[in-house]
């Protein structure tokens, strides 16, 4: 009998401490949810990675269209108005440094040989400013980055107003962006004949071997840091263009010349953005940008 009830009061008390290990395992907090994060490191990436404008090749008898790709940007040249069609370049905080500005102002010596390579005195009293396409301050990581932006393959004839003010000020906000965490595409050129420089009105400088655009025109693709970059624009990625007279009555400020991208494609016969989704591309290049600019 007593052996009975101790086994009774053995399995009883088994039981409890059971039903009491059970309720300690679920009232037990569950392990907290994990956040992941991802952040990226700025890179220094394709200049051609948001498409190829004008079908662009390296054939030497390709003289209107001839591609030539750079460590720090890539362009189309025009052989016979000795200027660039186009520059293409990605800018992030990677491509900034310290480096001071070079002035080293220098024939390109990669074009092909026989044809014409301005120099540093092409523009010698023009009433031009040689007007960067990729600025100097873009590229300060090193002097090499530096340098190739001093480049004559890289610079038209450009009104001072239009340099110096006009689109010194969207370099500048351009530069800001990427403090900002962003990274940008940035494609720009020329087009027309003949603009209005200090000397007055001019088709050609250089004895005529050297075009005067009547227009200059950007567009830049803000992205967050980040890869995929084509794939990662979508149809509310901010798109800035502008359009602007090669004049020196222009207005300093930058953001009354914007346009759409497709005014610009309109003008020129490019697709600029020919790497992103067409659909994509359907609305950002219909729309002009009302964003900030400063």
């Amino acid at each position: 009998m007593k052996r009975t009830l101790y086994r009774l009061l053995s399995c009883g008390l088994l039981g409890i401490l059971a039903v009491s290990c059970s309720k300690d395992e679920s009232v037990a907090p569950a392990s907290a949810p994990t956040t992941v994060s991802q952040s990226f490191d700025a890179t220094r990436d394709s200049h051609l990675t948001m498409g190829n404008p004008s079908g662009a090749t390296t054939s030497a008898t390709n003289y209107t269209n001839y591609l030539m790709s750079k460590s720090q940007f890539a362009l189309s040249y025009h052989r016979d108005r000795a200027i660039p069609n186009w520059v293409s370049w990605h800018l992030s905080s990677a491509w900034v440094g310290s480096t001071p500005r070079q002035d080293n102002f220098a024939a390109d010596a990669t074009l092909p040989s026989g044809w014409f390579r301005a120099t540093s005195s092409s523009y010698t009293g023009s009433g031009f400013d040689r007007g960067h396409n990729c600025p100097s301050a873009d590229r300060t990581g090193s002097v090499a980055d530096n340098s190739a932006t001093f480049l004559m393959t890289n610079m038209m004839p450009q009104a001072s107003v239009n340099n110096q003010q006009t689109w010194a000020g969207l370099e500048n906000y351009c530069r800001t962006l990427i403090n900002q965490g962003n990274e940008l595409y940035i494609i720009c050129g020329s087009y027309g004949n003949g603009g209005t420089g200090v000397n007055g009105y001019a088709t050609t400088i250089a004895g005529g071997k050297i075009a005067v655009p009547a227009r200059c025109w950007k567009v830049v693709v803000v992205l967050p840091e980040g890869s995929n970059d084509a794939s990662r624009v979508t149809t509310s990625t901010r798109v800035i263009a502008i359009n602007t007279p090669n004049t020196t009555s222009i207005g300093t400020s930058w953001g009354s010349y914007r346009t759409t991208v497709d005014a610009i494609e309109s003008a020129t016969g490019y697709n600029i953005l020919s790497a992103v989704s067409s659909t994509v591309q359907a609305t950002i290049e219909a729309r002009v940008d009302s964003g900030p600019t400063n």
